[in-house]
């Protein structure tokens, strides 16, 4: 590869009137032991991408963001196996873990030690990224780039925290955000996994989506009593569990209205606010309140399967790379049905 510089959709520095612009002189990076090097072809959109670009959690430490990269491996570095040559590899957000502490022992992907893409090292809004080839997912050839782009972050991190509410079979889930980049792929996972899904979250266009995979109940939350109505469709108990995939203070203040004794919420989407929680309800009710984030690569290849056979199917909406900046706005707005895809220039 004779060129040294790469495209990449720059940041100078997060905050909340920052500005994106395609930068053509980034150095293309340089492989270390164990690396390889990945010509991106495409990358999903993160609500997390909009938080750090906006400057609204913990800062970022390098200029290009972006965690749902897919492309082809072009080069491998000292001790990669051959097979990776070629490869088409997801890139995710867990870029490196230490895989030797005592959290990883226990769920590596919690490792206090970790890297992560566009935020501690140079993420997937870019031609080419270097990255650890034990951290990268080969993408199976019935799916499409663009399609399995999203599955890196949204995909699998819904997939785990579906499975940790730990349900049975015929019982209710309310998915909170269904119509979004996460919540869409929540609904089409728990219908295949058989749960009873009631998917929360506003306009048409998203009702017609989430009914379309097997929602048996779309609510409003901007039209419809939303509580009412799931207390009326579970007998007056409230689901057993709620999977909440936005960040909105109403919607885990909901979230406990909407749950009912013995049941389970599952925290996913990134909330800026500090919640009011009582104790007391906790306690009494016997909730249990769970912290979710990504999963881990064997969730992965399940997931991957699922989207295989046609189970799981991405909802994206397909934009260039120098159009990142209006994406982030539209985000902000809740105006992307679905999820969100970057195109990265040849």
């Amino acid at each position: 590869m004779a060129q040294s510089y790469q495209t990449a959709a720059w940041l100078d520095a997060p905050g909340p009137n920052t500005k994106l612009y395609l930068k053509h002189d980034v150095p293309i990076p340089t492989l270390g032991p164990g690396q390889v090097l990945v010509k991106l072809e495409c990358s999903g959109v993160c609500h997390s991408d909009v938080h750090a670009i906006l400057g609204e959690t913990k800062r970022m430490a390098v200029h290009v963001g972006g965690h749902e990269g897919v492309g082809q491996v072009l080069k491998l570095g000292q001790d990669v196996p051959q097979s990776y040559l070629n490869a088409r590899v997801g890139v995710k957000w867990l870029y490196s873990a230490c895989l030797a502490c005592e959290i990883c022992s226990l769920e590596y992907t919690r490792c206090p030690h970790q890297s992560n893409s566009g935020r501690d090292v140079p993420g997937t809004f870019q031609q080419y990224i270097a990255v650890p080839a034990n951290f990268v997912t080969k993408i199976p050839a019935q799916l499409e780039s663009e399609k399995a782009a999203p599955l890196m972050c949204a995909g699998i991190t819904v997939f785990a925290a579906i499975k940790k509410a730990r349900l049975s079979k015929g019982e209710w889930v309310v998915i909170i955000g269904a119509g979004g980049g996460l919540g869409h792929l929540g609904v089409q996972i728990a219908v295949k996994m058989g749960y009873r899904v009631i998917a929360v979250d506003e306009g048409d266009e998203k009702g017609r989506m989430c009914r379309g995979y097997g929602a048996e109940m779309f609510l409003d939350y901007k039209i419809d009593n939303v509580e009412k109505t799931v207390k009326d469709l579970t007998r007056g108990y409230g689901a057993h569990a709620i999977i909440c995939t936005t960040g909105s203070e109403a919607a885990y203040t909901q979230a406990f209205q909407l749950v009912r004794i013995l049941g389970t919420i599952v925290c996913v989407g990134l909330s800026m606010s500090h919640l009011s929680i009582s104790p007391f309800t906790v306690a009494i009710r016997g909730l249990k309140v769970i912290g979710s984030s990504v999963g881990t690569e064997e969730e992965m290849e399940e997931l991957l399967g699922m989207a295989v056979k046609g189970d799981v199917v991405s909802n994206i909406e397909v934009f260039e790379l120098a159009e990142l900046d209006d994406v982030v706005q539209k985000l902000v707005k809740a105006q992307i049905v679905g999820r969100a895809v970057m195109k990265i220039p040849v």
